[in-house]
């Protein structure tokens, strides 16, 4: 299943080409709409070659399209609109192992709005904000979900994949998050970003209805702070359950970006 980081890999690849990426710069440079012939003068190239790039850039979503009358007349005699392009609003970007840290920045602003706006206790505001993004990744993935358990185990893990969390099931049926999307700030903020973490996981599986498994903050070297472990017989445990996070920091993986 592909998903949005392998279509902004896509897109990133598309300038790995020169001529492409020439004619990129230049309507990015230009500020303004540029037409095929006046991209293909600027780069020194073909006017087909140049149609052919730019389409290409077109459809990664990395320039935007519109047909306009070069020549500033209308009416009869005023000619054909040329198809011009220029710069689109698309933010694109990509690391390796994946990193969503527009995603955290996100929950973060809105959680101290809420502490700010509604008089709320911003750990508080924080986990209701990353609640309420798990059950908006549940949803995203409801579309294909049958009642069946195994149709849901398997919404989850294209939802943990997608998120860039590297779901790995093991023999006992845990699933280990192999990658944190959060990597430095969970570092550098263990409790507050691990438990924000563990909030935004334990709603998504819960929104899914998948009660066979349960969100638990289980560190291991390497890996995300939280584990999605089998739900053992009798009452399901508190989702916070397993240590304080601000002792582990030395269980987080302290490679470099």
């Amino acid at each position: 299943m592909t998903g949005p980081r392998d279509d902004r890999l896509g897109a990133l690849s598309a300038l790995a080409e020169p001529n492409r990426r020439a004619l990129y710069e230049h309507v990015a440079a230009a500020g303004d709409w540029v037409s095929r012939d006046q991209a293909a003068d600027a780069v020194g190239l073909e006017r087909g070659t140049a149609a052919h790039h730019l389409d290409r850039l077109a459809a990664d979503g990395l320039l935007e399209t519109d047909y306009q009358r070069l020549s500033g007349r209308s009416g009869p005699g005023a000619g054909r609109p040329a198809k011009v392009y220029r710069r689109s609003d698309r933010e694109l970007g990509v690391s390796l192992p994946p990193r969503d840290y527009e995603l955290a920045g996100r929950l973060l602003a809105q959680a101290v709005d809420r502490s700010r706006t509604e008089d709320v206790e911003i750990t508080r505001a924080l986990d209701e904000v990353a609640r309420a993004q798990g059950r908006r990744l549940a949803e995203e993935a409801r579309a294909g979900v049958s009642g069946a358990g195994g149709a849901r185990r398997t919404a989850i893990l294209e939802v943990l994949q997608l998120q860039g969390f590297e779901p790995r099931t093991q023999p006992d049926g845990t699933i280990l998050l192999a990658n944190c999307p959060f990597h430095q700030l969970a570092r550098h903020h263990t409790e507050l970003i691990c438990g924000m973490n563990l909030r935004l996981l334990d709603a998504a599986v819960e929104e899914l209805g998948e009660g066979s498994l349960n969100a638990r903050l289980d560190p291991e070297e390497g890996h995300c702070c939280v584990k999605l472990r089998p739900t053992p017989p009798g009452p399901a445990p508190a989702p916070d359950e397993g240590g304080d996070p601000a002792c582990w920091l030395h269980l987080l993986d302290d490679t470099p970006e």
